[in-house]
């Protein structure tokens, strides 16, 4: 992020090198497709984005990102230091933007948000693979819930699966609802370089 540049201008430098392409309109389209996930950052356009708080800055990394259209989107800790609202809506748009195609490489700690979303999940413990599968699936296990969660044995195996559908269906709702606030397909429809 670019302290002294406006709110809009972080935005436009992430679609600097399709700006040709796509032109004024298409820059803010994107723009506006962005807003419409962080309405925050709409209301500060021209401000300078040193003066946002951090989970609106976090917001506007992730905007800019957003701005070049990509087909892999590669997010280290995007719910790090983020109030709830924020990580709600940080967590309703990495679903929104997987519905439409973008794959997400995302590296988390927030364990349970993370592989109630995710295809495909890896736990790690000292930067070694202690597991991998289907994301609702390793949320399911008690092992899993013991050891990297937070939940106790009995805990673990008592609530497990109902946990695993329980974080499923909150969130299909937050993406549900996302889905209201603008349309997720313009980041999928990028032009061909």
């Amino acid at each position: 992020m670019f302290a002294a540049l406006s709110v809009g201008d972080n935005l436009r430098l992430g679609a600097f090198v399709q700006r040709r392409a796509l032109g004024e309109r298409g820059i803010a389209a994107r723009i506006d497709a962005v807003c419409a996930h962080f309405p925050d950052l709409r209301a500060r356009l021209r401000e300078p984005a040193g003066n946002l708080s951090g989970g609106q800055q976090q917001m506007l990394a992730i905007g800019r990102a957003l701005m070049s259209g990509p087909r892999l989107l590669v997010l280290n800790e995007p719910s790090l230091g983020l109030s709830p609202r924020f990580v709600a809506q940080v967590f309703a748009l990495i679903g929104t933007l997987r519905e439409a195609g973008v794959a997400i490489l995302l590296a988390e700690q927030n364990a349970r948000m993370s592989l109630a979303l995710a295809n495909q999940g890896a736990v790690l413990e000292m930067g070694r693979v202690v597991l991998r599968g289907p994301g609702p699936a390793l949320l399911a296990r008690p092992e899993v819930a013991e050891r990297y969660l937070g939940a106790g044995r009995a805990d673990a195996a008592q609530h497990g699966v109902r946990r695993a559908a329980g974080l499923a269906r909150d969130l299909a709702a937050i993406i549900a609802a996302d889905r209201g606030h603008g349309s997720p397909r313009n980041y999928a429809d990028r032009p061909t370089l």
